[in-house]
């Protein structure tokens, strides 16, 4: 396992990097998201829902909270990125994938 700060460095990152990437495409596709406390947060209002990406430091997993399910994210240091284990999906593409299904159109999330 990571220690706490180097968890800590790479979740701050991957966030900051999804929050741009959701940022880039939030306009286009019609959702919202805002970063704060160290929680990312996505919007929708059409239909209403709304996921949560946080970082679970005592397990050091990045968890997002959509659709009705909770998935948790591994720290990979191959592939340097936060990976779902059951899909080996990253972080960006487990996030673009639940967006895709809640909005019922293809959205790409890029770095």
């Amino acid at each position: 396992m990571i220690d706490e700060q180097e968890f800590r460095n790479h979740a701050d990152r991957a966030l900051d990097q999804l929050n741009r990437a959701l940022n880039d495409a939030s306009e286009e596709h019609g959702f919202e998201s805002d970063f704060n406390a160290g929680a990312l947060t996505i919007e929708f209002d059409d239909p209403p829902a709304r996921f949560v990406v946080s970082p679970n430091t005592p397990v050091r997993q990045v968890w997002l909270s959509a659709l009705s399910k909770s998935y948790k994210l591994d720290w990979d240091a191959a592939r340097n990125a936060f990976v779902l284990a059951d899909t080996g999906q990253s972080l960006l593409d487990l996030v673009a994938d639940r967006i895709s299904e809640q909005l019922g159109t293809d959205v790409t999330l890029t770095k």
